[in-house]
């Protein structure tokens, strides 16, 4: 089959031919329709210092995905040949504390698929079925392949209560844009988010947002003018692992806030301490999604409507890769999808 695949530990990404997957007992042969670029997938590309010390080569890349399982192993008894599937891709280990106590999202064993094993990337993916999401209702495929990220960002919205809170999002990118929908859908009075980019404040505005905030040109506390607000936000979601966003969010949350943290920061940096004691803040690191109870918030979420489309804003043939690593590298899009089905 054909495979996107770090051949060796230095830059770039070869599409070549591999050997075709085969099941073990417990697990599944899906033939890939589509796969979503994450940013990720962008530092193993790039091949940076988290790269190199955390991908062994060679290796199928890739996580985000959806397609139609092809074949199971003999102990495979919930997942079916035909099913239409995603994939959760962090495989646990079971055994740790956490595992045992039903909390996978905290396995400490934690790695990933097409990060320490061979991912989605290819014309087929194999992986363990307790790790498959089937889709029981129709479900556009390329919705359907970023469901790992729209899980990361249903598990970042859904971590506090929104439902008539005044909700800050810093970061439009798209588990932004997806944080947004989910706490719109959800509820939420307000929704402000924030980023340097007019081409993704453009979209976060089509997502409906109440008002976006380019913090090249104006401040957090000019969007709570606008909104009529004079006590802070409620809950928080910092998205962009950028250190002036976390600090500009401490200042802005109201006595009780809550904000929960996604974003990866590359650097340590210093955060008003004494605010959040004074101001008595809760904040919550997220990491991934909940195992799986965020998959069910997420089908269900499809279900009622809420539109995932708009945060869609490029797609590739997968032969076009490098193209669609660029434009995912740019940061003037939303999320970028590979159609493994043409070329």
């Amino acid at each position: 089959m054909r495979a996107l695949v770090k051949t060796s530990p230095a830059p770039g990404l070869e599409l070549t031919e591999v050997p075709d997957p085969a099941p073990g007992a417990d697990e599944v042969v899906v033939r890939v329709l589509r796969t979503g670029i994450c940013g990720t997938d962008l530092h193993i590309a790039s091949w940076d210092d988290w790269a190199a010390r955390t991908v062994p080569t060679p290796l199928v890349v890739g996580h985000e995905f959806a397609g139609e399982v092809v074949e199971v192993g003999s102990a495979v008894d919930k997942v079916s040949v035909g099913d239409f599937v995603s994939g959760e891709g962090h495989l646990v280990c079971g055994n740790c504390r956490n595992c045992r106590a039903g909390k996978r999202h905290l396995c400490v064993n934690t790695k990933g698929i097409g990060v320490q094993y061979d991912g989605a990337f290819a014309e087929y993916a194999k992986l363990p079925e307790h790790n498959v999401w089937v889709h029981h209702q129709e479900i556009d495929p390329d919705v359907a392949a970023i469901f790992d990220p729209f899980g990361n960002a249903v598990h970042t919205a859904l971590s506090f209560p929104v439902l008539g809170e005044d909700v800050l999002i810093t970061g439009a990118g798209p588990i932004g844009l997806m944080a947004a929908g989910v706490a719109k859908h959800a509820g939420a009075r307000h929704v402000a988010i924030t980023d340097v980019s007019e081409s993704r404040l453009e979209l976060a505005r089509r997502v409906g947002v109440d008002t976006t905030v380019n913090v090249a040109e104006s401040t957090i506390v000019d969007a709570q003018h606008r909104l009529g607000m004079d006590e802070g936000f409620d809950v928080a979601m910092e998205l962009s692992g950028n250190p002036a966003a976390l600090r500009e969010t401490v200042e802005n949350m109201t006595h009780g806030g809550r904000i929960a943290m996604l974003g990866l920061p590359t650097e340590d940096f210093g955060v008003d301490w004494s605010s959040v004691v004074l101001k008595m803040l809760t904040i919550k690191g997220i990491y991934g999604r909940e195992m799986f109870e965020t998959w069910y918030s997420m089908s269900v979420l499809i279900q009622a409507g809420l539109d995932l489309s708009p945060v869609i804003t490029h797609r590739f043939p997968h032969t076009r890769y490098a193209e669609a690593f660029d434009t995912a590298r740019g940061g003037h899009c939303g999320k970028v999808i590979l159609d493994w089905t043409v070329d």
